[in-house]
């Protein structure tokens, strides 16, 4: 019996259609061509007589014009996105490609120039053919005027995103935004998934290839285990990698196990994806500042920005998690391990603390921002804040030679470091 969908697993799939830059252009094109024959239904309509007589070469002419300008401007949309891409792989990190090819101004005006030029050659050959009578033709030039505006405003506001693609700043909002969605959906499973025992014994399903756990359909999960009146426990999640006899979860109470079912469950790939991968955002960030800080960019502005934007990150872990509403999915015989907020750390302040460790500024921000964490009312991410406050300060004392230097970093440590 084939897995269930759920809203969750069809979210995790139209992400990865976003990231398929032909998907758009070609869903413009053949509403294009559709468009043309449409204009043919006025000629059925009986309404020719009431609606303005149209000269065939001056709509002939309109869509040459538009025909021969969408063709160059298509083009010259490639080159740009192409280049911003480049320039968020080189500047950043290769990490983020995936997340600004996903941009949805950008392969939104993509297709409204491939899809305006496809109209345009279309409409331009059924017209010279004589296609159309006097209210096809009319039609047909109401509709190049309407293109002409979407046109013309898709490339206003295009222009002005093109200028911001693929630059470090709207990169790193990028990432910092699939980060925050990721740790936002991670907050919500507690209240949907049971956090069951470490202990609990099972049958064990392996993993057969290598591999990430890219997403786990828990509701797949939970009908299975429903039918079979089992439960089931997830030992991977998103973002493990997997090799061939790794234990990817444990069923029990269940007489028929279908290792097969339960492995359908586990969306497996290559590589790591933001959707459900919190840690994946934090190392993607930590990437980023690593390269802002080392000695060929030696950019210490990007790494204290992304200072400051990991403390936002880990506030949102911090705050209480919403009332979980009415029409939540319950997945009452599912269980997932936690997150280790120790790993969370290690991912978010590692890198920076050893790349930073010469730059005073850097020092004393990453203290500060660790020093905040380390006030949390959460017991496990005050004590992995304290732990890495006192690491960066080694790495510190390694790096920075006046002794001035290291004193405003242990002051920025605030109280935390005496503890």
């Amino acid at each position: 019996m084939p897995g269930i969908e759920s809203l969750d697993r069809l979210r995790f799939l139209v992400n990865r259609v976003r990231e398929r830059l032909w998907v758009k252009p070609l869903v413009s094109s053949l509403l294009s061509v559709g468009a043309v024959f449409l204009a043919k239904s006025a000629d059925y309509s009986g309404l020719g007589d009431l609606m303005p007589v149209m000269t065939q070469d001056s709509v002939e002419t309109l869509l040459s014009v538009m025909a021969s300008s969408m063709l160059v401007i298509a083009t010259l949309a490639v080159a740009s996105m192409v280049s911003a891409y480049a320039s968020a792989s080189n500047t950043a990190t290769p990490r983020s490609f995936r997340l600004i090819i996903a941009d949805d101004v950008s392969q939104n005006a993509l297709s409204i120039f491939i899809g305006a030029f496809i109209f345009s050659i279309v409409a331009l050959t059924a017209a010279k053919n004589n296609y159309y009578a006097n209210a096809g033709l009319f039609t047909l030039f109401v509709m190049t005027g309407l293109v002409f505006v979407v046109v013309v405003l898709t490339f206003v506001r295009w222009v002005d995103r093109i200028a911001r693609l693929g630059r470090i700043g709207a990169t790193i909002e990028s990432v910092e935004s699939a980060t925050e969605a990721a740790l936002r959906h991670y907050r919500e499973m507690p209240r949907t998934a049971h956090r069951g025992p470490e202990s609990d014994n099972g049958i064990e399903i392996t993993a057969t290839a290598v591999g990430y756990v890219q997403h786990v359909d828990l509701a797949a999960l939970q009908a299975y285990a429903e039918e079979q009146n089992g439960s089931v426990r997830v030992l991977t999640l998103p973002g493990t990698l997997l090799m061939p006899g790794r234990v990817m979860a444990c069923v029990s109470h269940v007489s028929n196990v279908d290792d097969a079912r339960v492995r359908e469950a586990f969306a497996v790939g290559s590589q790591r994806r933001f959707d459900d991968d919190p840690r994946f955002g934090l190392v993607v960030l930590s990437e980023i500042a690593s390269r802002a800080l080392s000695p060929a960019v030696n950019d210490p502005g990007t790494g204290i920005d992304i200072l400051t934007r990991l403390a936002g990150l880990f506030q949102l872990w911090c705050e209480e998690p919403d009332e979980r509403s009415d029409d939540a999915p319950d997945y009452s015989r599912v269980s997932m391990p936690e997150i280790d907020v120790r790993d969370m750390f290690d991912d978010a302040f590692g890198a920076i603390a050893r790349d930073g460790a010469g730059m005073v500024e850097v020092c004393q921000r990453l203290q500060k921002v660790l020093g905040h964490l380390a006030g949390s009312g959460l017991a496990d991410v005050r004590d992995a804040a304290i732990a890495h406050q006192r690491l960066a300060l080694k790495y510190a004392e390694s790096g920075l030679v006046l002794e001035e230097d290291l004193e405003r970093v242990r002051q920025a440590g605030g109280d935390s470091l005496q503890e």
